[in-house]
């Protein structure tokens, strides 16, 4: 470590812990004990009360009632450090999220006051789900993020021009309900005026063009907001958007998930919804057909109907097949 890296871990180890004694703390900077007396007196130098005693049981500790003073850190980097921690939240590593959970406390400990506020909001404006590898092109700004996330909180309305997956672009009027984070990008949450529904924006292809008036409060359009936009997402890029539900567990489903994009919802009693999006109704039924489970369609009615089409075929192609088999095997004989 650099010498002032150094300071601020030996200053961590101090806080962390009531007594130290020198070898211990040496051992864990992984430097002499003449090198950490020199620390020690830099950090007296700095302002900071460490006080140093001798003998078997002696060590260093610093001094009852002394208060570190806040954080000196920019806004952009305490924004860039509450939304990296804030994301490990949708990863698979409980220990990891679990940690980064406990950096945040701490760095909210040592924050001036009105910076610690504006990160709450943040915080409280996300949502967070796994995986988060990273997209590419999906870069987002933390002060953009921030400005969504004083948006969602103060509610206020929203001027934007976006731009879709086709890179058509639109002026909206929004009220921003939601920010949530999921598979490496940024998503906002939104009642768009203009369409009256609700609607979900990609944040890295979305420009504020102004701020408007504080707009009353709606019921959101999901308790669960990072299941809602993964439905959304999973189904967005395909002509046609399913929703069926299996009388199976989700464990019965899993080799037949692997074909299709889809977002999978354990219900009450065992079974399963799936959203699954798809290019062509053909493609759909065939995977219903080849998953061999009891299924029934919610949405579309348009799938519906085409399985009952594709039904009638299907028994009239075996029913003819039939037919002709039982024809040759007579003229056989």
């Amino acid at each position: 470590m650099t010498p002032p890296a150094r300071l601020l871990r030996l200053l961590a180890l101090l806080q962390a812990q009531p007594n130290w004694t020198g070898p211990a703390l040496a051992q864990r900077l992984d430097i002499t004990e003449r090198t950490l007396r020199r620390d020690i007196d830099k950090l007296r130098g700095l302002g900071y009360a460490v006080e140093a005693s001798s003998g078997v049981a002696g060590g260093y500790r610093l001094a009852p009632g002394t208060k570190l003073p806040p954080l000196a850190i920019e806004e952009d980097e305490a924004l860039a450090i509450v939304l990296g921690l804030a994301s490990l939240g949708g990863g698979t590593l409980a220990s990891v999220a679990d940690a980064g959970q406990r950096a945040l406390a701490k760095i909210d400990q040592v924050l001036p006051a009105p910076l610690r506020q504006r990160l709450a909001r943040v915080r409280r404006a996300l949502v967070v789900r796994g995986p988060h590898a990273a997209a590419a092109g999906a870069q987002v700004g933390a002060e953009r993020i921030a400005a969504l996330a004083d948006a969602c909180a103060e509610r206020r309305t929203l001027q934007v021009r976006y731009a879709d997956h086709a890179q058509h672009a639109s002026e909206r009027r929004i009220e921003p309900q939601q920010l949530v984070f999921g598979d490496g990008r940024w998503y906002l949450v939104a009642w768009d005026l203009g369409r009256d529904d609700w609607r979900t924006f990609r944040v890295d292809r979305l420009e504020v063009l102004a701020t408007g008036a504080v707009f009353a409060a709606r019921r959101p359009p999901a308790e669960d907001m990072g299941r809602y936009v993964a439905q959304g997402v999973a189904s967005a890029a395909h002509r046609f958007a399913a929703v069926v539900r299996f009388d199976a567990a989700a464990e019965q489903l899993a080799p037949s998930l692997e074909w299709v994009p889809a977002v999978v919802e354990a219900l009450p009693g065992g079974g399963t919804r799936v959203h699954v999006g798809s290019q062509s109704l053909d493609a759909l039924a065939v995977w219903l057909a080849c998953t061999g489970l009891a299924f029934t369609v919610e949405s579309p009615p348009a799938l519906v109907k085409h399985l009952a089409t594709l039904s009638s075929r299907l028994a009239e192609a075996a029913a003819r097949s039939s037919r002709l088999r039982t024809a040759s095997v007579r003229k056989a004989r």
